[in-house]
């Protein structure tokens, strides 16, 4: 059995955290020299350099970093170990970190990640925003608990995780109040060289209303794309176009961003997912993610 030196574990981490071995000595009381040996002997170890020299600076490598976070926990448990036995609180809530895709709109973020905090066992939630193929490789290194995505994992992804449906919507066309009366006649024919905001086409909310367009034979006049579904929704609130989100939060919509409703599209279905290294949900946080959408929200 291959064991681990946890003062060369203390040594790294203090190194890590300082961002010099200098800084580390210092605080540390010990040399310089000792403690670039110990590192050195924990590198050897685990077969992996954890620092690469930038100027005076060392800077964690990707597997350093991973590290640093596994010595983190460790000496966090340890602390807590020590509270326990001496019958001292811990106060420590239970970290969740969570990748929210960018194309995810942050009204339906939000209503999957409120029951976590709902729960007796405090959480202290970290959300981190980024592309869909960023958070499955933050997923893969460990660095998330969770992602929540429009879109599922696909077989080409060379990621090992699982995929578990929230649930699934139709879309809601909106417009302020004149636009909105406006189309609202003849719908969804209505709907024919309207002037619209959408997604840009790498979201599955696009590509979803541009096959239902075609099928309709629709061709609206598209004055912008963004990526940023909040930012679409504050230009379509000033009047410059009609906009789609899931039917799921058309009343927090209405009411943020004063807007009326145009038409439902039942034809276009939006489906949202937790992914997770994890094919049995066990993180009661995540669980009551996963519960509450699939019972409440959807």
């Amino acid at each position: 059995m291959e064991w681990l030196n946890y003062h060369h574990l203390l040594y790294f981490s203090v190194v890590a955290r300082e961002g010099s071995i200098t800084r580390a000595s210092d605080q540390l009381s010990l040399t310089q020299a000792t403690i670039s040996a110990q590192i050195s002997s924990l590198e050897e170890v685990l077969g992996e350099k954890l620092f690469s020299r930038v100027g005076r600076n060392l800077i964690l490598t990707e597997m350093g970093r991973m590290v640093f976070r596994y010595a983190d926990e460790i000496f966090t448990l340890g602390r807590e170990l020590m509270d326990t036995v001496k019958g001292r609180p811990t106060g420590r809530p239970v970290r969740l970190v969570v990748g929210v895709a960018d194309v995810l709109p942050k009204l339906i973020a939000h209503r999957l990640l409120a029951p976590a905090l709902k729960l007796a066992e405090p959480i202290r939630l970290i959300c981190r925003e980024g592309k869909h193929d960023h958070l499955l490789a933050q997923l893969a290194l460990h660095e998330l608990d969770l992602v929540l995505t429009e879109a599922p994992i696909g077989s080409m992804v060379k990621v090992r995780a699982f995929n578990h449906l929230l649930g699934e919507c139709g879309v809601t066309i909106f417009g302020p109040a004149p636009l909105a009366a406006r189309y609202r006649r003849r719908f969804p024919r209505s709907l024919n060289g309207a002037p619209f905001l959408l997604p840009t086409d790498n979201t599955t909310l696009r590509r979803s209303l541009d096959q239902w367009f075609e099928a309709e034979g629709i061709r609206p006049t598209v004055i912008g794309e963004f990526e940023d579904s909040a930012l679409l929704k504050v230009f379509g609130q000033s009047g410059a176009g009609l906009t789609a989100a899931p039917s799921v939060i058309e009343d927090e919509v209405r009411r943020q961003y004063g807007v009326q409703i145009v038409g439902r599209v039942e034809a276009v279905r939006e489906r949202f997912y937790a992914i997770s290294v994890e094919r049995k949900l066990q993180n009661p946080a995540v669980v009551a993610i996963t519960e509450t959408a699939r019972q409440k929200l959807f």
